[in-house]
């Protein structure tokens, strides 16, 4: 069973939705981590990273959060938070989250230990690209996430070369 995986979900086609995809390809393409790491953009797949969840002791999802609060505001959270009614789950992907730890649990198999850092968006609008409050909060977000995983020992390593945020994004409007 591998240790730790980071999946970034959400949907790059609804404005703050896309951070988790943007914040993971933006990990992966910027840093290295030792011991190594799994970064999965798991898009909107949803129910569909059934498999996924099977594979790892440890599950990090990264995600616009729908809770009442200022915009760019972020919460690291345990996965049972998200099924108590304290958060409005806002899209198809992150019922298919739970969906996929409820499935686990009725197939007697332990689901990862799984937390959400997730970011309270601003604009969930027909948009590629985040809202000038999500881009202004983008690199407390990684940071955040940074320190989450050397909290968990991970070493962390800046690549010599880097993209930006808009250039990741960007990446996503070329075929």
């Amino acid at each position: 069973m591998k240790e730790l995986l980071i999946l970034g979900i959400g949907n790059i086609l609804q404005n703050d939705d896309g951070v988790g995809v943007y914040a993971a390809m933006f990990l992966e393409t910027n840093y290295t981590f030792s011991p190594a790491i799994s970064i999965i953009n798991g898009g909107v797949e949803g129910i569909n990273l059934l498999s996924v969840f099977m594979e790892y002791k440890e599950v990090l999802i990264l995600d616009a959060i729908d809770i009442q609060d200022e915009a760019g505001s972020i919460y690291h959270l345990p996965a049972k938070e998200l099924t108590n009614h304290k958060l409005n789950i806002a899209t198809a992907h992150d019922i298919g989250v739970i969906e996929c730890l409820n499935m686990l649990h009725l197939m007697d198999k332990e689901p990862p230990k799984t937390s959400i850092l997730g970011i309270v968006p601003q604009s969930m609008a027909f948009h590629i690209g985040l809202s000038e409050t999500l881009a202004q909060k983008f690199h407390l977000y990684i940071q955040t996430l940074l320190s989450i995983l050397k909290e968990r020992g991970i070493e962390v390593e800046k690549n010599a070369k880097t993209l930006s945020l808009e250039e990741i994004v960007e990446g996503f409007l070329k075929p």
